[in-house]
C-alpha cells in the first residue's frame, strides 16, 4: 500500500516492531516524506487519532509500506455538533438576555451617554 496525506492507518507490529501489541496506533496521514530511505520503508508525519476520533499527538514514524493498514473510521458521538441552533427569540439562552437587562448594559457601555434608569434617555 502506498500511503497518501489524508489516510487513516492502523500502524502495528506488521509495520514496525516498535508498535506491536499495546503499542499499536490508529494514524492519520499528514505528509509522507520523500526522503531516501530503506528500500520497503517510509517516514510519515500525522496524528494519532484516539478511540472517539480525536488527533491526540503529532509523530513521525518510521514503518514499511508492507505492513500498512487501512483503519476502520472511529464512531464519535458528537453531542455538542447536534445541538439545535438558536432562535431569533432566544439568542443567549440566559435569564439577563431575554429580560433585556444585559442589552441596557451593553449599549451604556458603548455609548456613555445612554442611562441605565431608562431607555433612550440621554445626557
Amino acid at each position: 500500500m502506498r500511503p497518501e496525506p489524508g489516510d487513516l492507518l492502523r500502524i502495528d507490529g506488521r509495520a514496525s516492531v516498535q508498535f506491536a501489541g499495546e503499542r499499536a496506533l490508529t494514524f492519520r496521514i499528514v505528509s509522507v516524506c520523500d526522503r531516501p530511505a530503506y528500500v520497503g520503508w517510509v517516514w510519515l508525519t500525522g496524528y494519532v487519532i484516539n478511540r472517539r476520533g480525536n488527533a491526540t499527538a503529532k509523530r513521525e514514524i518510521y514503518v514499511q509500506f508492507a505492513g500498512l493498514r487501512l483503519a476502520s473510521i472511529p464512531t464519535t458521538s458528537r453531542s455538542r455538533a447536534t445541538r439545535p441552533a438558536a432562535s431569533r427569540h432566544n439568542q443567549g439562552g440566559g435569564r439577563t438576555a431575554r429580560d433585556g437587562r444585559a442589552q441596557r448594559s451593553s449599549r451604556a457601555a458603548v455609548h456613555p451617554g445612554v442611562t441605565e434608569a431608562s431607555d433612550g434617555d440621554r445626557r
